[in-house]
């Protein structure tokens, strides 16, 4: 190589390398799962649009995995981090009590968990202490503030009731956590940004989870005549 065209190249090198880095980051690896979660948390919160005004985290609750699994997810996309946490689903999901939701409604008194895209409201003090009013944004929950659909915690919602029983114990439709879990949550994910729920059924490997004896997560929807038409609300609520 001819000294010129060493400088050159030289120089070049140096070029390169007195960009900022950030040029040439690569986003964080993650598991298959958590790449899944950051593209449908993006995918949400550009559906939502201007009704979500903290974008920095989002909450998605995977009802396709069983109540004993960490199903509810923290997708930091400012840290593109992912941390996962129990949550209950409601005994209208889940008549059977096998830890697996079944069944989603938007209808007052079936005591059901509500699937689709929320935003977190503010705090208040229920039956439960202090709990996070939901807004439903689609079809499929835009009953959430009638039903009193909230976050809020739960003795049933403790990783302990999994060690008794074998599963969480279920809401009415509400997201209940735990005491610790739900702290986190009440500093993370209230105060206008996006909780999505839906069966989603990934492991961590990107794999689908299903129920035994059930070939996809074709779940049934309940329709005003199954309601119960008791229960009209939440306890936990006011």
């Amino acid at each position: 190589m001819k000294r010129r065209d060493l400088i050159k190249a030289t120089l070049a090198t140096g070029a390169l390398a007195a960009l900022p880095t950030r040029v040439f980051a690569q986003p964080a690896a993650g598991s298959v799962r958590d790449r899944k979660l950051f593209a449908l948390a993006k995918e949400q919160l550009d559906k939502a649009g201007d009704v979500i005004w903290k974008r920095d985290i989002v909450g998605i609750a995977d009802y396709g995995l069983r109540s004993d699994e960490n199903r509810f997810h923290f997708v930091n996309l400012d840290r593109e981090e992912v941390t996962s946490y129990l949550v209950s689903h409601g005994s209208g999901s889940d008549p059977e009590h096998d830890g697996w939701l079944n069944r989603y409604s938007n209808v007052e008194g079936s005591n059901a968990t509500s699937k689709g895209a929320y935003v977190t409201w503010e705090w208040y003090k229920g039956r439960y202490g202090t709990s996070v009013r939901l807004g439903g944004l689609d079809e499929t929950n835009d009953n959430a503030l009638r039903r009193y659909i909230v976050m809020h915690r739960a003795a049933y919602a403790e990783p302990e009731h999994i060690e008794r029983w074998g599963r969480l114990g279920r809401s009415n439709g509400c997201f209940a956590m735990g005491e610790e879990q739900f702290r986190i949550a009440l500093l993370n994910l209230s105060g206008g940004r996006l909780l999505y729920a839906d069966s989603l059924g990934w492991a961590e490997d990107g794999s689908i989870v299903t129920a035994p004896g059930r070939q996809q997560p074709d779940l049934a929807l309940l329709t005003p005549n199954d309601a119960t038409g008791q229960d009209r609300t939440n306890p936990g609520v006011f």
